[in-house]
């Protein structure tokens, strides 16, 4: 067996991030130019933040360590904390540098898995390699880190591991990357086990909710969301110093026009009360929380946009689970969308978090820690650009299993066209009702995976709703939108 110079994790700050030490020993890491503190550190701690620039290897702090040593781990936990650092993995005594890890989810910190000779590792059928401008980036939807891959020797040993390998084989090779990388890969589910005989290689990755899952859909999933990866987010206008922007309406196709106007009838009956409805919809942004939503009025909207009205058995041929019908439309009738609520300002209802139970009418109240009820809320406000968060947040999240088991590759698409119905259904309702709504465009799904204590991949949100009192014209402040 060939020797093979071990590895070494280094830490280092982003780019776009520098740190401050200010007199009074508190420590700021400026981000594009904005402050946040990390905390009151000695002159000595701050010193070796210096080297962060850089590089700092993990070798040189550590939790259980000497005073200063112990301090440097705090603070480097504080900064990945904030998601401030990437990683480095270099050959020791050398500047040959592996990898860069590049972390995608809130907290990240790379783990080195213990990974055994005779160990079968197989890469995910959910990872894949792509050029990212001049790089070569390995990735995967599962994954808390994108790895930037840094040496030609690495591709080769990913491409074997398509049939699952063992690692005592894996040693023997002049491309052998080394252990630590392949634990780093087997940390973030880039890599997986494989027991020997088994040659299914769908069903041993993973639980059975994510053998429903194609690559297409997990990684759309993912991507289109918040939560799990470092991607820019909202209207950032990335092409407008490139392209025009496209015009509002689309260009003519050129022959002669039908005037639908003359070819109504003059004795055509006014706008009915749905058409009159669908006009009078807007997204309200601003609420009135002198008189927020009751909770009488929050019963009366769920119960008609989503209780369930019936349920009718399985399918004796397909065994399908049965069906729960709700007053909007569903694919296949599989309704898989389940609606929670953040309740910040509601009269009768506490401030907090409940998942409306559409089969029994009811509110269930989910414990959750403070912060994170009030992330959810701080992150609805920031993205409707509004002075305060909505009265009550719906975050509608999708049962991926109930679509998945019947449509496979189109399961993701469906169940996106499902939350365009449904939000089209509460736009209508809180415009009947009096109310404000305003559909939001994003929602996070780690943030949602911490709260309910549910996999990403198993239930997630897909959608998310703001509802309460509208504020006045005046105050709003706000013109009618076609959202």
């Amino acid at each position: 067996m060939r020797r093979t110079v071990p590895a070494q994790l280094a830490a280092r700050l982003r780019d776009h991030v520098t740190l401050e030490a200010h007199a009074s020993g508190e420590l700021f890491a400026y981000v594009d130019g904005y402050p946040l503190s990390i905390g009151r550190f000695s002159t000595g701690a701050a010193e070796r933040a210096r080297e962060l620039r850089k590089g700092l290897p993990f070798a040189s702090f550590s939790a259980s360590g000497r005073k200063i040593e112990k301090e440097v781990d705090l603070l480097i936990r504080r900064l990945s904390e904030n998601a401030l650092l990437d990683y480095y993995l270099t050959r020791a005594g050398c500047d040959e540098v592996l990898v860069i890890i590049e972390p995608q989810v809130q907290a990240y910190w790379p783990r080195v898995a213990q990974i055994g000779a005779t160990d079968r590792l197989a890469l995910s059928r959910f990872a894949y390699m792509r050029r990212r401008g001049s790089e070569l980036v390995l990735e995967s939807p599962r994954a808390g880190a994108l790895f930037k891959i840094c040496s030609p020797k690495t591709v080769s040993i990913l491409a074997m591991l398509s049939m699952p390998q063992q690692i005592k084989v894996l040693r023997r090779l002049e491309d052998f990357p080394g252990i630590e990388l392949l634990g780093l890969l087997v940390d973030c589910e880039i890599l997986f086990r494989v027991d020997v005989g088994d040659s299914g290689l769908r069903t041993a990755e993973g639980d059975q909710n994510l053998v429903l899952w194609d690559f297409h859909d997990l990684l759309f999933h993912a991507r289109s969301t918040e939560g799990r990866h470092a991607n820019p987010l909202g209207g950032v206008y990335f092409y407008a110093g490139v392209l025009p922007p496209p015009p509002a309406l689309r260009p003519g196709w050129p022959g002669k026009k039908i005037d639908l106007s003359k070819a109504r009838a003059a004795s055509a009956p006014a706008l009915s009360p749905l058409a009159k409805l669908l006009r009078e919809r807007i997204s309200t942004r601003t609420f009135d929380n002198q008189h927020p939503i009751t909770i009488a009025e929050l019963s009366q909207f769920l119960d008609a946009a989503a209780r369930v009205l019936s349920v009718s058995k399985p399918s004796p041929d397909l065994d399908d689970g049965g069906h729960a019908v709700r007053p909007y439309p569903s694919a296949g009738a599989a309704y898989e969308l389940e609606l929670y609520l953040a309740a910040d300002k509601c009269e009768g209802l506490a401030r907090g978090f409940y998942h409306y139970d559409a089969s029994v009418y009811a509110l269930v109240p989910i414990e959750v820690q403070k912060h994170h009820l009030d992330a959810l809320l701080a992150r609805s406000q920031y993205s409707m650009g509004a002075p305060a968060p909505p009265q009550i947040l719906i975050t509608i999240a999708a049962r991926f299993a109930r679509m998945s088991w019947k449509y496979s590759s189109l399961a993701y698409s469906l169940i996106l066209k499902d939350v365009g119905v449904l939000t089209q259904t509460l736009y209508l309702l809180a415009t009947d009702m009096g109310l404000g709504g305003c559909a939001l465009g994003i929602a996070n799904i780690d943030l949602f995976a911490k709260m309910t204590g549910i996999a990403f991949y198993v239930e997630g949100p897909v959608g998310q709703f703001a509802l309460g009192r509208g504020a006045t014209p005046s105050e709003q402040g706000q013109e009618a939108d076609t959202k």
